[in-house]
């Protein structure tokens, strides 16, 4: 009776045993699972992304000999008199007719110069004023001179028109189309790297519109931001975790910050545009506004990031400060804030990351204004680049769909940078207790 009663037990033991390494190994394949649904996700959204916007870091480009024309820019010598005639003459009849000789259309109707103006950029009016202005000695003469083709052109270029379908329901004419295959096999149109999308600030014309301005105005907004919410946040976390006293006020002050971080980002953009705007009477769709607003969603991220490195350092490193007759101060300043520093640094820098993808408080106080030239000071009109992403895909325009993305991919590589930062900063300065 003892040895069955003896080998009896055993076997229940191990069929507990068994049902538990079943489930972890359930749990194993269900984390697993999870993770890779993650990932599988995140390829999706970085392959959709990638592939619409990649293209639009190429520009197709035509470049052939432009002749300048007195006889269209000034054929009554009046430029010395009136500077003025040059700023309004006929500049894209020049690219046009260069365009046309090229093509070897000497002679054609209304319908064949439009199509011919159809492929050249609206820009070109600004560039080539611009070079008139600059060098009033290139009139009557002939010069090379690379500009932008139409947005429709460039989209059927990089084969992102389906120009298999009919004429009538596509934006490029089959006149075009020939037009374009002699141009490319010549060399006169080829694709180039799209300098302008950094340069260039907002426009209609979706081949010359850039994110140069959005990317000053999100510079001038992140150097508030870190001017700002850094020494506020750290003094503020400070006085909190050293020097405060216990009690129902300050568990009120930290109950109410941990509540100002959930708040949703649109509730201070409200705020910004009563207090900033409406109150304080700073102008409307400016840089600083946009930073004092990212200011104060940025300050509970600080803050609750600072009190919890304050946190991690050894009661220890107080003790022993102290004991050597340090101050209060002194053993704050010197001693628990630089070692607390890494973890600081860190909070801050994914405080910013987060504030630079921020768009609805920037929606709130007007930075969706039509921005086309780069700010000056925070002061100036600008947007920022969440919000001009915003702007690029309200539009109807096919050649928006790749600057959307091209954009998209900038603010991730920033968001990147800014994140491998923080985690660089946290490993080369942290120390493990």
């Amino acid at each position: 009776m003892t040895a069955i009663g003896i080998s009896a037990a055993p076997a229940r033991r191990d069929i507990g045993l068994g049902r538990r390494y079943a489930a972890e190994r359930r749990f194993r394949l269900y984390g697993m699972a999870a993770i890779g649904f993650g990932l599988l996700f995140l390829f999706l959204l970085l392959f959709s992304v990638v592939s619409k916007g990649y293209t639009a870091f190429q520009q197709s480009m035509i470049t052939i000999p432009v002749e300048f024309s007195e006889q269209v820019l000034d054929r009554n010598n009046e430029r010395a008199a009136n500077p003025q005639k040059l700023m309004t003459a006929n500049y894209p009849i020049i690219a046009r007719d260069a365009l046309a000789r090229q093509l070897g259309v000497t002679e054609g109707d209304r319908a064949t110069l439009r199509e011919i103006s159809g492929m050249i950029s609206d820009s070109v009016r600004a560039q080539l004023r611009d070079i008139v202005v600059a060098d009033p000695s290139v009139i009557g003469t002939t010069r090379d001179v690379t500009f932008l083709a139409h947005g429709n052109l460039d989209s059927a270029f990089k084969g992102q028109i389906d120009l298999s379908v009919d004429e009538k329901n596509r934006k490029v004419s089959d006149r075009q189309v020939g037009w374009m295959n002699q141009l490319a096999e010549s060399g006169v149109l080829a694709k180039h790297f799209n300098t302008g999308l950094f340069t260039n600030g907002a426009s209609s014309r979706p081949e010359a519109a850039g994110v140069g301005v959005a990317l000053i105005g999100s510079l001038y907004m992140m150097l508030i931001v870190l001017v700002l919410s850094l020494p506020i946040g750290v003094a503020a976390s400070i006085y909190l975790e050293e020097f405060a006293p216990k009690n129902r006020l300050t568990d009120l002050i930290e109950v109410n910050i941990n509540n100002l971080a959930a708040v949703p980002s649109i509730v201070y953009g409200l705020l910004g545009l009563a207090v900033f705007i409406n109150f304080a009477g700073l102008p409307r769709s400016a840089a600083i506004v946009g930073g004092l607003v990212l200011t104060l969603m940025t300050l509970p991220t600080i803050i609750i990031a600072t009190r919890a490195a304050l946190k991690a350092v050894p009661p220890s490193i107080r003790s022993a400060a102290l004991g050597l007759g340090a101050s209060k101060m002194q053993t704050v300043f010197h001693h628990v804030l630089p070692l607390a520093m890494p973890g600081i640094l860190t909070g801050t820098i994914i405080g910013l990351a987060h504030a630079l993808g921020e768009t609805a408080p920037l929606l709130l106080i007007g930075m969706v204004a039509f921005v086309a030239d780069v700010p000056g000071t925070p002061l100036d009109p600008a947007t920022a680049l969440p919000v001009q992403i915003y702007m690029w895909a309200n539009e109807a325009e096919r050649a928006f769909v790749e600057r959307t993305s091209g954009a998209i991919i900038v603010l991730l590589i920033f968001l990147i940078l800014m994140n491998v930062g923080a985690i660089l900063l946290r490993r080369r300065f942290e120390r493990r207790w």
